[in-house]
């Protein structure tokens, strides 16, 4: 490993002038590389038909930030399960920490939806229509004539037409499909918001894989600027082993062989999507894509050496050759998140299929009708989470007391609709020892009793 660590106080990216150096990363290919491709088609299929898929009529997935109401795996969760939802993503970020503290930042390089489009789309059509590192370069360095018009024009317009299939599925997440196909079918003029929005999405993720690229992963994304603080010297990373490659030299035929196995060839740094050397350490901008493992190795078994000089090792591993232990940090991260998946499960069990809230009437005290009882006026919003039609009636325990008037009749809720009633209280009896009086409620969901409340009713003293 490089005692000089100067590397570590810049990015790979930026020169020493602040210009972008532009990353032309080798093709990779290797063991490694053949499973990242299939688990980022499995992916891909998953994120491109999610949004089109439907259980009960709704969608599979959704974050409609809009109305607040998000679907997760045909589950919906409404503002009022908030609470509920935000536990599931806390959850999914200390699964995300255990992973990282275990793993390092494996997340990035096999899962991150970015990384799956920069790598292994939009960086497959580059090499498709530009060749490889060498090839990439070597265009750009030559003057404009019709072979780099072309190769360069045919690529551009490929990632504009991707952007706007990106743009199109990633809102199709937040409106749903069906509203994004009247966008689509029906007259722009009937959709300027939702046309603009996907104009300026398209804009965004053109401009993110053709241009801004890895540099997403090493300055935008807070992930990896966190990764540091979350690893130790016992978390597996994608790591060069420099006890046995230390002290490089360049192979050399017919020379006996002192130094380490690093034959210094590069072609680890060549392949890095963000331009590092890995040979360094670990560094923020690693994503663990293990393209640097394969390289390495395919090196390696063309010298006749074993494999392994660059793979998934801790440092302990590295310094001292102990086993992969699970330390103490790992296991309070283990705890945490199982009491959090427990108290998840718990707290969806006590989650209501449908939601009534009641609040009084505002600007409304009470009236005195003329047959000499006090009137209360509420408003009650009803949600029904189900995926049947509801019949809703409220009524009180106390009908000797109190009467209920639902305006307009009982209420009948759609699958998955929130309506506003007016409901009216009025007391009979007389007398009111004080102002403030609770009223027990009944409320009824196809003549089933759901629930039980009182709320609060106000009327005069004495009256």
């Amino acid at each position: 490993m490089d005692t000089n660590s100067n590397f570590r106080d810049k990015l790979s990216t930026v020169s020493d002038k602040g210009e972008r150096v532009w990353i032309y990363p080798k093709k990779p290919s290797g063991r490694f590389h053949k499973y990242r491709v299939l688990v980022s088609i499995l992916l891909l299929i998953f994120m491109v038909g999610a949004p089109f898929v439907k259980v009960n009529g709704v969608p599979l997935i959704m974050f409609n930030i809009i109305e607040r109401r998000f679907i997760l795996f045909g589950q919906i969760f409404w503002s009022q399960d908030f609470f509920l939802f935000a536990i599931i993503l806390i959850t999914s970020i200390v699964l995300l920490i255990l992973f990282t503290v275990i793993y390092g930042r494996i997340f990035c390089g096999w899962l991150c939806p970015q990384t799956i489009f920069m790598e292994m789309v939009f960086r497959k059509i580059e090499y498709l229509f530009e060749g490889d590192y060498k090839k990439q370069e070597r265009l750009d360095r030559q003057n404009w004539n019709v072979e780099k018009v072309l190769r360069k024009g045919g690529k551009h317009l490929t990632f504009a037409l991707l952007a706007v299939l990106i743009s199109n599925l990633f809102l199709s997440y937040i409106i749903g499909v069906d509203e994004l196909l009247k966008i689509i079918q029906e007259p722009i003029s009937e959709h300027i918001t939702g046309f603009i929005s996907i104009v300026l999405f398209s804009i965004a993720f053109y401009w993110v894989f053709a241009y801004f690229r890895e540099q997403v992963c090493t300055i935008a994304c807070p992930y990896g600027r966190l990764q540091g603080v979350m690893l130790d010297d016992d978390s597996l990373v994608v790591a060069y082993n420099h006890k046995r490659g230390e002290p490089r030299e360049k192979l050399r035929k017919n020379n006996t062989r002192t130094a380490g196995d690093c034959i210094d060839c590069k072609q680890c740094v060549f392949v890095c999507p963000t331009g590092i050397d890995i040979r360094n350490g670990t560094q923020l901008e690693c994503i663990n894509c293990t393209a640097c493992i394969d390289e390495c190795d395919s090196i390696m078994d063309r010298i006749g050496k074993s494999r392994g000089l660059i793979g998934f090792n801790s440092e302990n591993n590295i310094q001292e050759k102990k086993a992969f232990t699970i330390n103490k940090r790992v296991i309070a991260y283990s705890v945490l998140l199982v009491c959090l998946m427990a108290f998840v499960g718990f707290i969806y069990t006590l989650r209501k299929d449908i939601d009534i809230t009641v609040l009084k009437q505002r600007g409304h005290l009470y009236e005195q009708l003329q047959n000499g009882h006090i009137r209360n006026v509420y408003e009650v919003t009803i949600l029904n989470k189900t995926f049947d039609k509801q019949i809703i009636t409220i009524q009180t325990a106390d009908t000797l007391n109190y009467e209920v008037i639902m305006v307009g009749g009982e209420a009948l809720l759609a699958p998955q609709e929130a309506r506003k009633i007016i409901l009216l209280i009025d007391r009979k009896a007389q007398g009111a020892n004080k102002m403030k009086l609770e009223v027990p409620m009944e409320f009824y969901a196809d003549s089933k009793l759901i629930e039980k409340d009182k709320i609060n009713f106000l009327t005069v003293l004495g009256k």
